[in-house]
């Protein structure tokens, strides 16, 4: 089959690989499309240090066409969104209901081979069957809309509250839907990019800049969200925060980023400091409020392109082009 595959630091090639057979519990799934994310351009850079060379690609829907001799609740023909994690179940973060921070944490297309490719093997376990109305090349959204909700877990916020989000990309987009939906007063979004900050406009949000000093809010936000991984954004936004408020660290920020903090203003003003690390009992409520319109794949989608042209997808995302970019085999 065809497949993308990133076989050194730097070095990305469209390839000839082996079809893919499931184990016992495992489906092979049909690719119907694979969305491009900030993870596969770490993963290019080298900083995760997965095992090269690797298919990438954790962002997938598709069919299955194929199951292992233990699986039951699925068959061909079955529509499906794929949750990449992969845990131990046996560390302590497992046994605690922590499995994102499991000690020998991975993913597919980020340790295993993932869904830039025409074919891709899942735990059956991790598929989520998807009704009949929900488009399969837009079911790739599905899993960063499970990371984000992943994120208000953490968040837990109050009704009313007033949230300024850092990054009006695909992530802080999808932060900004979900903030509209769980009671926020105002949502506020910072993007030096003049057509993301319309997007943020045309998806409703209450203010837009391309620098939190432009907006009016003395007294800060109750919750500040970076969506960036940006030194400088997450800099500015520490200091944004209410008294009593939550900065979220949401983005993928490089290893060697960081960001100085003010020790007695976060005691004296009880500010909580938290992060959000990709997907925890998120991803099946994620396709449910997919299914229910929560986000619209027209809006967030901005580019399909077939997977031949994965490289240059990664150029281009990685140029800050565009909102999801997605490849489909």
């Amino acid at each position: 089959m065809r497949a993308a595959v990133i076989e050194s630091p730097g070095k990305v090639v469209l390839a000839t690989v082996p079809d893919p057979a499931p184990g016992p519990r495992e489906v092979v799934v049909k690719v119907a499309a694979c969305g491009l994310c900030g993870t596969d351009l770490h993963i290019l850079q080298g900083e995760f240090a997965p095992s090269l060379p690797l298919v990438p690609g954790h962002e997938f829907a598709g069919e299955v066409v194929g199951t292992g001799s233990a699986v039951s609740g699925l068959k061909a023909g079955d529509r499906v969104a794929v949750d990449p994690s992969l845990y131990c179940q046996e560390c302590r973060y497992c046994r605690t209901g922590h499995n994102n921070l499991c000690d020998r944490w991975a993913a597919i297309g980020v340790s295993a081979a993932g869904g830039a490719a025409e074919y891709a093997v899942a735990p059956a376990a991790n598929c989520v069957k998807l009704p009949d109305h929900v488009g399969l090349q837009d079911a790739a959204l599905i899993e960063p809309l499970s990371c984000a909700v992943r994120g208000y877990d953490v968040l837990s916020t109050r009704m009313g509250a007033h949230v300024l989000i850092y990054g009006s990309g695909t992530m802080g987009l999808m932060m900004l839907e979900l903030a509209k939906r769980t009671g926020a007063a105002s949502v506020d979004v910072v993007d030096i990019s003049a057509e993301r900050l319309a997007t943020a406009r045309k998806l409703g949000c209450s203010g837009s800049a391309a620098a939190a000093a432009e907006l009016s809010r003395p007294g800060g936000w109750d919750v500040v969200i970076d969506a960036t991984g940006n030194a400088a954004a997450i800099q500015d936004g520490l200091g944004r925060v209410a008294k009593a408020g939550t900065f979220l660290q949401f983005g993928v920020a490089d290893y060697a980023t960081t960001a100085v903090i003010e020790p007695y203003r976060i005691y004296n003003q009880e500010i909580t400091i938290t992060g959000s690390m990709a997907v925890l009992h998120s991803y099946e409520r994620a396709a449910e409020l997919f299914a229910a319109g929560v986000i619209d794949p027209g809006v967030f989608i901005s580019d399909r392109m077939p997977l031949e042209s994965y490289p240059e997808a990664l150029e281009r995302f990685a140029a800050g082009e565009g909102r999801k970019i997605v490849v489909v085999p």
